[in-house]
């Protein structure tokens, strides 16, 4: 029996021991498995990258790579513009759409803004709308929409040209240079580009007549034409008012008469202001004398 029992090894005792039974409680924790698999690999690569980029050195060398790879792929030929397109402009507006961009190309298509581009066209008072995009053959191709003049605005500054939204297009050297446009003069006028249409479009039956609109007080217009005379038009509902000289007038034929304005501000009150002849004349006409001044 005692040959035996020294044959047997010794028996192993099955419970783990006190830091293997702590690590087991450990992994069960979700909070530390989630950390050796995703947080503790994280925090191995920030060490090493860190200790790789603390050298000024090793930085320059890094960035210079990366320099030289994107260099490689930027200005490859494929990707290299060297001509760009104009569509839908007039040559001067074309000329001023390229000045403005002053692009230098060639230059590589991975390093063109296109969306700058078109603010940047956009910015010219002549464009309203430009679409830009990179055509066949790395052309670059920009499609203008250019604003079309409808009105000429008298200013203290000068003449302007204004599209039927009454934005600025261009600056205008004379008058007759567009004799084909409606003529609006007065502060604000340009903000109140639909109510000068209806009112010229109301005022058809005498269109030949019409000199222009000029806004007074930026808040009602005064309607201008040949011989001087003038058609003080109200801040409130002036097209209906206007609607109601015109029939007076089809029937009286009033702005045939020697008068200087036809004042319509208070539309229950109209006034007519003779000029100063037909106002001598009536006078003389009634008996009334007018004072002359007493020379010294």
């Amino acid at each position: 029996m005692q040959s035996l029992s020294r044959a047997l090894p010794p028996r192993r005792d099955p419970a783990p021991s006190r830091w293997a039974y702590k690590m087991q409680r450990l992994w069960l924790t979700p909070a530390f498995r989630v950390f050796m698999r995703f947080g503790l690999p994280v925090l191995v690569v920030a060490l090493v990258v860190g200790i790789v980029l603390a050298s000024q050195a090793r930085r320059d060398a890094l960035w210079g790579m990366m320099t030289s790879a994107k260099d490689q792929v930027t200005e490859r030929p494929m990707f290299m513009v060297n001509l760009v397109s104009i569509d839908g402009a007039s040559p001067e507006l074309a000329d001023a759409v390229r000045a403005k961009l002053a692009l230098r190309l060639p230059q590589s298509a991975l390093e063109l803004d296109l969306n700058a581009i078109r603010v940047s066209a956009e910015n010219l008072d002549a464009v309203a709308r430009a679409v830009v995009r990179l055509g066949t053959g790395n052309v670059l191709q920009i499609t203008i929409t250019e604003r079309q003049p409808a009105w000429v605005w008298r200013t203290d500054a000068g003449l302007i040209l204004l599209d039927d939204t009454g934005h600025r297009i261009a600056g205008l050297a004379d008058r007759a240079d567009r004799a084909d446009l409606p003529l609006i003069a007065g502060q604000g006028a340009d903000k109140a580009i639909p109510e000068a249409m209806a009112l010229l479009q109301t005022a058809s039956p005498f269109e030949s007549r019409i000199r222009g609109l000029v806004r007074v007080g930026t808040r009602r217009w005064d309607l201008v034409l040949d011989r001087n005379q003038s058609i003080l038009l109200p801040a409130e509902n002036p097209v209906t008012a206007l609607n109601g000289l015109i029939a007076l007038n089809a029937a009286e034929n009033i702005l045939a008469r020697d008068l200087t304005s036809v004042d319509l501000r208070n539309p229950q009150r109209p006034v007519l202001r003779l000029a100063p002849a037909a106002l001598d004349a009536l006078r003389a006409a009634h008996g009334i004398k007018v004072p002359t001044e007493s020379k010294s």
